[in-house]
């Protein structure tokens, strides 16, 4: 596919649009999820299928260049899968989904709205993938420490945010940035009403040129990130998370990727992961159901 108008993510660029970060100590952010999630009964996809799906992917995987892992949550049947997730990933932009949650948690706790300029903060975040004010945001919940706090109490437990300002460099796993979209959509997770269909409204209308990754298995919402990584010599880093809606399915979806020579390398790398993941989970439903 073709990708036009995209520009790298730079952890310390200030991007025109927000005002420059707030200086002084971090407030530290305390979160009370407001509702107790139910249990879940969940089920894995049958030996057979899930084999036939990791062969797949690893076949395909074998003719790319760098790293790619996957999960998927089939909110419709309680189907989860996840495919090689040991090693964590830079998250990049992606990381703005992780302080969305906590900043509307924070404004939660304190019972107040959104001011204008708060609106403005998130709005650009999310939609424009603008990084100065994602910069702005990662101070008001509390820099690091602050996201670590709130993602430990929302039982995410594998995801480490970047130091300072470095939320990019924030490392993670698929499984974990899927529980950062249940925590963010659930009707029964710790967001309100208003704010979820805040999140959801902002993820489902990113700029056309950024509309590219899960998106390509039947995409609803979604924040996809995009970094030639110094560590890794340059190559890529290119992820994408999102909801989608599929054969009448709700899903939630995570790909994490790296070291790609370059952006349509990864983003094609991406995409393909989604599509076949996702046609793996939405097909046979009557045997995907089944106890």
């Amino acid at each position: 596919m073709r990708v036009r108008g995209i520009w790298p993510f730079a952890l310390l660029i200030m991007a025109p649009g927000c005002a420059a970060p707030s200086s002084g100590t971090p407030r530290p952010v305390t979160v009370v999820p407001r509702v107790q999630a139910p249990v879940v009964v969940e089920r894995a996809l049958p030996p057979d299928r899930r084999r036939a799906l990791d062969r797949a992917l690893e076949r395909y995987l074998r003719q790319r260049p760098g790293r790619a892992s996957v999960a998927v949550y089939d909110k419709t049947t309680g189907i989860r899968y996840a495919f090689r997730e040991r090693t964590p990933y830079m998250l990049a932009s992606v990381a703005k989904v992780d302080i969305l949650l906590a900043f509307l948690l924070d404004k939660q706790r304190e019972g107040r709205r959104l001011t204008a300029y708060e609106h403005r903060l998130a709005h650009r975040m999310i939609r424009n993938s603008d990084n100065d004010c994602a910069h702005e945001l990662y101070m008001m919940i509390g820099g690091q420490n602050g996201l670590s706090r709130v993602l430990r109490t929302l039982g995410v437990q594998h995801t480490r945010p970047g130091p300072g300002l470095s939320w990019g460099s924030t490392r993670s796993r698929p499984s974990d940035q899927v529980k950062v979209l249940e925590r963010l959509t659930d009707p029964s997770g710790p967001l309100s009403e208003l704010h979820r269909r805040y999140a959801l409204k902002l993820m489902s209308s990113v700029v056309p040129e950024q509309a590219w990754g899960v998106s390509a298995a039947g995409g609803e919402a979604l924040k996809n990130g995009w970094l030639p990584a110094h560590v890794h010599g340059g190559l890529w880093t290119i992820n994408s998370v999102g909801r989608l809606r599929v054969r009448g399915h709700e899903l939630l979806i995570a790909v994490l990727s790296e070291r790609s020579p370059d952006m349509e390398t990864g983003v094609a790398t991406v995409e393909h992961l989604a599509k076949v993941a996702v046609s793996a989970l939405t097909t046979r439903a009557e045997t995907t159901v089944s106890s």
